[in-house]
């Protein structure tokens, strides 16, 4: 069994939500990874078993390597049409927004979900949720929003109703939230939850190696540049640093997702205990942290990146050129160099 986290008010709140509309949204944020889509996709199967008339709006591509789940061939991309993604949300009569905790996360379609008169149900485990929802649930404590998704259906007494395709889309957040269970993932309900989502039939293994060892040349070639070329070491601080241009992706044909993962690759460094990779996009410098043991990046990605997160994984934006994101990490680690003094792990 697992504990009842989430406040019986919301899930019957839910519930009742569920019985009385029909045209139903989801939409998660901007570049969207695997615990966005593993939630969204989870849901999708969850209410389209229902009989809901319901479709996934996300505000730009997704990454290849979950293109493996069913359902993203019928989701519907912003950027790709954005004519149709305002149409669904102007039409829906229940939104639900998961894995973001402020609307500006939904970039493009920060809008045309301001302007619905659908309810709207927030589901999220990010710090300090804004309140621009009918219904809250927000859990920080919980290591992924898809595994709020499992939880939720399992409260409303549906769990009957969840099928394979659902499992294994909650069962790709989860994974991929916490970098194969590697980190925020030293708690027993978690293994609960997917002993149940392998009894519905899901072959972790497999899904494993779809997310993480099916790449591509130009791939392998962009990891490799980027350990071997792009990584900065700072052992006084047991910190590292990689950094990806946009030309130096265009070199390797960069694909979303192809970075997947290189933020934790400096972490297997002995002594290391802090990663940071920044990847140059349009008009920003995307920032990816992680750590190991109690250093705090999410504590770093708020103070100096316009971002947050979780104790050992967090991120965040930098509006700048990338020689000036690399120039304040440099400048901030001594800041945090008593973060680590108190590592215990």
């Amino acid at each position: 069994m697992i504990n009842k986290i989430i406040a019986e008010e919301k899930i019957q709140q839910v519930r009742k939500f569920l019985e009385k509309k029909e045209k139903i949204v989801i939409t998660c944020h901007v570049s969207p990874d695997g615990d966005a889509i593993g939630a969204s996709l989870g849901l999708y199967h969850f209410l389209d078993g229902l009989g809901k008339e319901v479709n996934v709006v996300v505000p730009d591509l997704l990454p290849r390597n979950l293109l493996f789940l069913k359902g993203t061939k019928e989701i519907v991309v912003y950027t790709r049409y954005p004519e149709f993604a305002e149409k669904l949300m102007s039409e829906a009569e229940l939104i639900f927004c998961l894995d973001f905790n402020a609307i500006s996360r939904i970039d493009r379609l920060q809008k045309s979900v301001s302007l619905s008169e659908a309810k709207k149900v927030l589901i999220d485990h990010h710090l300090n949720p804004e309140d621009f929802c009918d219904v809250t649930i927000s859990h920080p404590e919980v290591a992924s929003t898809s595994e709020l998704i499992f939880r939720l259906i399992c409260r409303m007494g549906m769990f009957d109703r969840m099928g394979l395709y659902s499992a294994e889309a909650i069962y790709t957040g989860m994974m991929t939230d916490t970098g194969n269970f590697t980190y925020n993932s030293n708690i027993p309900e978690m293994y609960y939850i997917i002993a149940e989502l392998v009894k519905l039939g899901i072959n972790k293994d497999k899904i494993y190696a779809l997310v993480y060892n099916t790449n591509s040349v130009d791939k392998i070639k962009l990891n490799g540049y980027a350990v071997s070329e792009k990584m900065e070491v700072f052992p006084e601080y047991k910190a590292a640093m990689i950094s990806l241009t946009r030309e130096e992706l265009k070199r390797y044909d960069y694909h979303k997702g192809d970075s997947e993962g290189l933020v934790n690759v400096p972490l297997g460094i002995e002594g290391i205990r802090f990663s940071t990779f920044f990847r140059e996009d349009k008009e920003y410098i995307k920032v990816s942290m992680r750590s190991k043991g109690f250093f705090p990046v999410n504590k770093v990605a708020a103070e100096h990146f316009n971002g947050g997160g979780h104790l050992n994984a967090a991120g965040g934006e930098f509006h700048g050129t990338m020689e000036e994101a690399q120039a304040l990490l440099r400048s901030i680690l001594p800041l945090y160099d008593k973060y680590m003094v108190k590592d215990k792990d």
